[in-house]
């Protein structure tokens, strides 16, 4: 897929945040003990969403995560859970790096960033970007408790 293509598109840029917002990858929580847990909330918005990370051998096994969420959090933190899965925790911590970068309006790796791409305007809605960036604070919350012996 050729995602400069769709970036280049509002109307499949849109069709891409509702379908990640209408079916979120990576969505429900699980009971197991393999996974640590982060719940994040918004004050000002709806947000409020826990995530559940899985690591086995500095792999990201699984991401998951649930609550009551706007769409561009529904969409961003199912758009992260693609990238980030399979990835070691060096190279998740990168992604989450470059995503940042991209959400502050700075240089980025664009084809790192795949369909996370679709929030690369956010930086204009100053009141959007806590939204687009939850779920990846939330993740990195919990590969930092990971690296530190606390996950």
């Amino acid at each position: 897929m050729n995602y400069k293509d769709i970036f280049d598109d509002q109307n499949m840029m849109r069709e891409l945040l509702l379908d990640h917002y209408q079916n979120p990858h990576n969505h429900g929580l699980v009971d197991n003990n393999r996974y640590t847990s982060k719940h994040m909330a918004s004050a000002s918005c709806i947000d409020d969403i826990t995530i559940q990370l899985d690591v086995d051998n500095d792999i990201i096994k699984d991401i998951r995560f649930d609550g009551v969420a706007c769409t561009i959090s529904t969409a961003s933190t199912s758009m992260m859970s693609d990238l980030l899965i399979g990835k070691n925790l060096n190279e998740a911590k990168h992604i989450i790096d470059e995503y940042m970068k991209m959400i502050n309006n700075e240089e980025y790796d664009f084809d790192l960033l795949e369909e996370a791409n679709a929030f690369k305007n956010v930086y204009k809605q100053a009141n959007r970007i806590k939204c687009a960036t939850i779920g990846w604070d939330g993740i990195s919350e919990l590969i930092n408790e990971k690296e530190n012996g606390n996950g």
